[in-house]
C-alpha cells in the first residue's frame, strides 16, 4: 500500500506543516501528496503552495451537498493515489463514502467523547474545557464515520488543565501533543495495513 495522504484543512495548517517536516526528516514514512480545502482564504494553502504540495479548494461557495462535496474530495483524493485521508482542522460535515471507511483520520483537541460534536472545534473546544472545570483534556485522533467527532479512537494523548490556564497557554499544551498523536496514528494505520 502506498502511503500517500491527502491532508483535509480549513485554518492555519499548523498540522499540515508539522507533518510535512516529519516527511522531510524521515520520522515519518509517508507523503503528503494532496491538500484540500473548504476555504480559499485558508492559510494553510499557503503553507502548502511554500512547501510544494499541490492544493485544492472543492466549493468554497457551499453551495453542494454534503454527499455531492463528498464525492468531489474524495474523487480528488483518489486522482493523487492517496490512500488515507486526514482532517487536519477540517470544518465541514464530510460524509464517508463505503470505499474509504477505515481510511479517514482526524485530529480532535480533547479527549473524546468529551468536548465533541457540532460546533466544538478549536478555542471553542478548549474555553469548554476551561468553563467546565476539568482537571484533564488532551487529543484525540479518530477514524471519522458519519456523525461529528464520532469513530473508532486510535490515539489519546492527555493533558492536565492547570488553574491559572488561559484558552491560549490550554491550546499551545494541547496542540503540543497533537503533533505527537497525529503522526503516531498514521504510523499505526499502516502497520495495520500491511
Amino acid at each position: 500500500m502506498n502511503r500517500r495522504l491527502a491532508i483535509l484543512v480549513s485554518g492555519k495548517g499548523r498540522s499540515l506543516e508539522n507533518l510535512a517536516e516529519l516527511c522531510a526528516s524521515g520520522e515519518l514514512d509517508a507523503e503528503l501528496a494532496l491538500v484540500i480545502s473548504n476555504r480559499p482564504d485558508a492559510y494553510a494553502l499557503e503553507r502548502a503552495d511554500r512547501l510544494g504540495i499541490p492544493s485544492l479548494v472543492i466549493d468554497a461557495e457551499r453551495e453542494m451537498s454534503p454527499e455531492v462535496f463528498s464525492e468531489a474530495t474524495f474523487s480528488a483524493a483518489e486522482e493523487a493515489d492517496c490512500s488515507l485521508a486526514v482532517l487536519a482542522g477540517f470544518l465541514r460535515f464530510l460524509p464517508i463514502p463505503t470505499p474509504w471507511e477505515g481510511r479517514v483520520l482526524n485530529i480532535h483537541p480533547s479527549l473524546l467523547p468529551a468536548f465533541g460534536g457540532k460546533g466544538y472545534y478549536g478555542e471553542r473546544v478548549h474555553q469548554a474545557v476551561l468553563d467546565r472545570g476539568v482537571q484533564y483534556t488532551g487529543c484525540t485522533v479518530h477514524y471519522v464515520d458519519n456523525v461529528y467527532d464520532n469513530g473508532p479512537i486510535a490515539i489519546q494523548r492527555l493533558v492536565e488543565v492547570d488553574p491559572n490556564d488561559t484558552v491560549e497557554s490550554l491550546a499551545a499544551r494541547v496542540f503540543e501533543q497533537e503533533k505527537r498523536a497525529l503522526p503516531e496514528a498514521i504510523r499505526a494505520h499502516y502497520d495495520q495495513s500491511t
